[in-house]
C-alpha cells in the first residue's frame, strides 16, 4: 500500500514491487488480490504492472501520522486489516511496555466487544475501530472521567467533520444521533489499589454503514445513514484523535479539567438530568436522573432517595 501510494500517478511493475518489498512476483500478485478483496481499487495485472485507481479510505499510519503531528498519538499508530479486538491488542502491547499514546486501528474486528460483554458489530472498512493506550496519573476510582472525555472527543470530531450534526451523549459510554447509537466506548484498565498502571480506551464508530442486522436495526445508525453522506474515515479518525489528545492533555495539566468534563458532558447529554430511567444494577431500580457527581457517576432520584450508579446499564423509560 505504501509503495503504490508513493507512486499514485504511475503504473508500478510487479518486478519493482517485488524488489522493493523483498518478495517474489507471485507473492506480489497474492498481496494485490488480497488488497482488492479488502476494497482497495488497484488497476492492472502482472504483465503491465499495477496502480491505484483512487486513494483508499484506509486508516493507515502513513496517512494519519502527518495529520496528527504534535499529538501523543502521531508516532505510535498500529494498523491491521483484520484483528480480534483492538482493545485486546492495546492491552497486550501495554503489558509488553508499549508507550503511552500508542493507537491501535483495524479495518475489521472479529471479536469486538462493548460494556458487559456485549458484542460490537464490525463490518470491513465502514467504521472506525480504535483503541488508545494511556498511562494517566489517576486513582482507579477516577478513570470514568476519561471515558466521559472520550465521549466529548467523539462528539467534537463529528462536529468538526460535519457542523450540521450534533451527537447526543448517553452516560457513560454511548454516542447517539436521533436516539440511535453510532458509537460505543469501552475503557479497560490494569491497576493497583492506589494507581492506574495503564488504561485502554476503545472507540467503535459507525461511519459509512448502510444497514445493520435485524436485531440492531431499531437501535443502531451510522454517520452516513443519519446524514445521507459518505464520510472520510481518515478525516473522522484524525479529528477524533486530535480531540482526544486535547482532552487528555487538559486533564493531566489542569486542576479544573475534571469539572470542565463533567459540566460539558452534562450540557451535551439529554439524559443525565430529568429523565426517567431503569438501572440494571443491584437487582434493578427506577428513578429520574439528577446529574453527575464530582467523579462523573450518574445520580438517580428514587422513591428511597438519591442513588449513585456505578456500573449498571441505564435505559430510558
Amino acid at each position: 500500500m505504501r509503495l503504490l501510494a508513493d507512486h499514485a500517478t504511475f503504473v508500478v511493475s510487479g518486478t519493482k514491487i517485488a524488489s522493493e518489498i523483498g518478495a517474489s512476483r507471485s507473492e506480489v500478485w497474492r498481496l494485490i488480490q488480497q488488497l482488492r478483496e479488502l476494497g482497495v481499487a488497484i488497476g492492472g495485472h502482472p504483465a503491465t504492472g499495477y496502480s491505484l485507481n483512487s486513494m483508499p479510505d484506509l486508516l493507515l499510519p502513513d496517512v494519519l501520522a502527518p495529520m496528527l503531528k504534535g499529538t501523543i498519538f502521531s508516532n505510535h499508530i498500529h494498523h491491521d486489516f483484520t484483528t480480534g479486538s483492538t482493545n485486546d491488542d492495546a492491552m497486550a502491547a501495554a503489558n509488553a511496555g508499549a508507550p503511552e499514546g500508542s493507537a491501535f486501528l483495524a479495518e475489521q474486528q472479529t471479536a469486538g466487544r462493548g460494556r458487559s460483554g456485549h458484542k460490537w458489530q464490525s463490518t470491513r472498512s465502514e467504521g472506525i475501530q480504535c483503541s488508545v493506550l494511556l498511562r494517566p496519573t489517576l486513582l482507579p476510582s477516577e478513570v470514568l472521567i476519561l471515558a466521559l472525555a472520550a465521549g466529548l472527543a467523539v462528539q467534537a470530531a463529528v462536529r468538526e467533520t460535519d457542523p450540521g450534526v450534533t451527537p447526543d451523549l448517553k452516560w457513560p459510554n454511548d454516542v447517539l444521533i436521533n436516539g440511535k447509537k453510532f458509537c460505543g466506548i469501552l475503557a479497560e484498565m490494569n491497576a493497583e489499589v492506589t494507581r492506574v498502571r495503564y488504561l485502554v480506551i476503545g472507540m467503535g464508530i459507525n461511519v459509512n454503514q448502510t444497514s445493520f442486522p435485524n436485531d440492531l436495526r431499531d437501535s443502531a445508525t451510522s454517520l452516513r445513514m443519519a446524514t445521507g453522506s459518505v464520510r472520510s474515515r481518515v478525516d473522522v479518525c484524525a479529528a477524533l484523535l486530535k480531540s482526544l489528545d486535547r482532552e487528555y492533555r487538559e486533564l493531566q495539566s489542569s486542576t479544573d479539567a475534571r469539572n470542565s468534563v463533567i459540566r460539558r458532558f452534562s450540557e451535551q447529554s439529554s439524559m443525565v438530568s430529568g429523565v426517567s430511567v431503569h438501572v440494571e444494577e443491584d437487582g434493578g431500580f427506577e428513578g429520574v436522573t439528577e446529574g453527575l457527581d464530582s467523579r462523573g457517576f450518574l445520580l438517580v432520584r428514587t422513591q428511597q432517595g438519591i442513588r449513585t450508579v456505578l456500573s449498571g446499564t441505564v435505559r430510558t423509560n
